[in-house]
């Protein structure tokens, strides 16, 4: 005999299995094909025109995010380049500001020259005999001049400079020595030869033949005269003055020619020539 529980249990597991079978039945009537629907001409020809119409569509570009991102990034190129210059001058107005550094400060500085080498002994002796010797020269004492020209040279053969001048002074005062034979011996030759030479322009052979000529006629008023106006040329204020002087005392008419005279141009800023020639003014 069974039990009330076994009948339970029984009726349970029928149910389970009914339950079972009409899921299955339900599962292969949704599973039968469905018979297949013909279309007509028109609608396949509906159908292409549908599918060339999709393919035809332009496809919506996906990067427009991009592009505006882009431009975006664009506008903040031209802010920052509108920016740019005022920053630049900002940098500029530094820098110029900085230019002057401490190392073109000391660039800049003059730089001291050394001062010019001291002579030595030897170039010291030598240029003052030169100048005693070159005064004796412009003296019209050329045998005096030879002779100190030629002791120059042979004491200092080193100073090489000095001794080049002097052989050139001594070579001219042997030259006027030379001539001095030629040279006429009345005072008043010497004068017109000294005449041509103060005209040439050759104011030391002009002074010598004056000299020349006044140790043949000390008292000649135009031979003091002509030694004035040489003495002038040569720069030799004083001396030039005195002849003038001696020459104005023998011969006083000289003042109108001393007046317009410009070998005496020399001696017109110097206020004892205004005494001299302008006295008689007074």
């Amino acid at each position: 005999m069974r039990t009330p529980v076994a009948k339970s249990v029984k009726k349970l597991s029928s149910r389970s299995s009914a339950r079972r079978s009409v899921k299955s039945a339900s599962k292969a009537k949704s599973t039968r094909l469905k018979p297949a629907t013909k279309r007509s001409p028109a609608g396949k020809a509906r159908a292409q025109k549908a599918t060339q119409a999709k393919a035809a569509k332009p496809v919506k570009s996906k990067q427009r995010p991009s592009q505006h991102a882009a431009k975006s990034v664009k506008r903040k190129v031209a802010t920052s380049s509108k920016k740019a210059p005022q920053i630049s001058k900002q940098s500029k107005g530094i820098t110029s500001k900085v230019r002057p550094t401490r190392a073109a400060a000391i660039l800049s500085r003059p730089v001291a020259q050394p001062p010019p080498p001291q002579p030595t002994r030897d170039e010291a002796a030598a240029l003052k005999a030169f100048e005693a010797a070159h005064r004796e020269f412009s003296r019209g004492h050329f045998a005096e001049a030879r002779n100190r020209f030629r002791a120059l040279v042979e004491k200092y053969p080193t100073v090489s400079e000095v001794t080049a001048r002097a052989r050139t002074y001594l070579a001219v005062a042997e030259g006027r020595l030379r001539t001095e034979l030629a040279l006429p011996r009345d005072a008043d030759s010497l004068y017109d030869r000294g005449v041509i030479e103060l005209n040439r322009g050759d104011y030391v052979a002009a002074q010598e033949l004056f000299e020349r000529a006044l140790r043949r006629e000390p008292e000649a008023a135009h031979i003091h005269y002509g030694l004035a106006a040489t003495r002038a040329r040569l720069g030799a204020i004083d001396t030039a003055l005195k002849s003038l002087e001696r020459a104005l005392d023998l011969q006083p008419s000289l003042r109108i020619r001393a007046q317009r005279d410009q070998d005496l141009n020399p001696l017109r800023n110097d206020p004892d020539f205004e005494q001299l020639v302008f006295a008689s003014r007074e």
